[in-house]
């Protein structure tokens, strides 16, 4: 065999290679769609019900204590029921923001359930006077299965403890987030700041308030300690009176020029964020013209990167694709140039 042969063949070889390589990335991209399709499919399945059989099984739920009810140890239960529900543009996991403050363009609603309050707009009286809140909520859409070790997607796959993470992947699977209030309206709180799946339950709801928020021994705001403020407000446990809560300002404000602020620290893979530079084809721009998109929510959803930490480093994905409200993104990323361009904004098929 001459020498051109074997380079022929060498050559062939290798083309052979990548061919069975790119195979098997196909492969492995239509086993994680037919399992989201199946997942989806299950799903429909399990919530095609009438509404009297929806509040039997319910109610069956929360006596048998699946994600509502905790035994503590000498045998009495912790019992939680949803107290409303949250609606998104997101109906599954994939693409949705990792934190609120990413999605700050994107609008939420927090619709308050008849079963906890009579008159559950009651509950929300004085709330329109504070700007954010902390809500509380169900990772509904997890598998139950808790992790010891997570691998977050800063970290290209090297994997920490759960608690130094914000993993969804917990014991108990608890969402918290802090978003915008934009509107109050009967029993709905309209929010900007999305990382929440549509129909999440809320389990509680409470108003950010700075002085007990910030994680700063010395606040660098006065007005945060302007007594007026503290005055107007019931102390946390309801017990200080205004002359103790004006005291505790005082001494506050006077011990902040003897005392250093308490230094807040994080991982440097926490601040290392890395913003991708985003473009859009023009078919994707008159896509979102049609389906009335703005430009602004889609590029706050990828520039931060959605893949996951597998998708990105283990299956070399550059293709990524997700649902938000009624409309389906496609976007092709390019690593080496630290790039991704929006190909495509179709309406969502429906699957029925």
């Amino acid at each position: 065999m001459s020498l051109e042969e074997m380079e022929n063949l060498k050559e062939q070889l290798k083309v052979a290679r990548n061919e069975i390589k790119n195979l098997r990335k196909q492969i492995t991209s239509l086993n994680y769609t037919q399992k989201k399709e199946m997942d989806a499919v299950r799903q429909l399945l399990q919530d095609f019900q009438c509404q009297n059989c929806r509040n039997i099984s319910h109610g069956a739920g929360r006596n048998e204590g699946n994600a509502g009810e905790v035994e503590t140890r000498n045998g009495s239960e912790i019992k939680f029921a949803p107290i409303g529900t949250i609606r998104t543009p997101f109906p599954e996991k994939r693409g949705v923001p990792r934190q609120a403050s990413i999605s700050t363009q994107i609008e939420g609603i927090i619709d308050l359930t008849y079963d906890t309050f009579n008159n559950p707009e009651h509950s929300l009286e004085g709330l329109e006077e504070f700007s954010h809140i902390w809500v509380i909520y169900y990772f509904h859409r997890n598998a139950c299965h808790a992790k010891a070790k997570v691998a977050p997607p800063r970290l290209d796959g090297n994997r920490i403890g759960v608690f130094s993470s914000r993993s969804p992947h917990r014991p108990c699977p608890l969402g918290l987030s802090l978003v915008e209030i934009t509107k109050i309206d009967g029993s709905k709180i309209h929010f900007r700041g999305i990382d929440m799946v549509d129909g999440s339950p809320v389990f509680d709801i409470k108003p950010y308030v700075p002085q007990y928020d910030m994680p700063s021994k010395e606040i660098s705001h006065p007005e945060y300690f302007d007594t007026e403020f503290i005055n107007a407000r019931e102390a946390p446990d309801g017990q200080e009176t205004s002359d103790v809560l004006a005291a505790a300002a005082a001494s506050t404000s006077q011990g902040m020029c003897k005392k250093a602020p308490s230094v807040v620290r994080v991982p440097n893979w926490v601040t290392n964020a890395n913003t991708l530079t985003v473009a859009f084809s023009d078919k994707a721009t008159e896509q979102m013209m049609e389906l009335d998109i703005r430009a602004e929510s889609i590029k706050q959803l990828i520039e931060g990167d959605p893949r996951s930490a597998y998708l990105r480093t283990k299956h070399k994905s550059q293709i990524f694709s997700f649902q938000f409200s009624e409309a389906t993104i496609t976007a092709k990323f390019d690593d080496s140039r630290n790039a991704v361009t929006v190909v495509q904004v179709r309406r969502t098929q429906s699957t029925l």
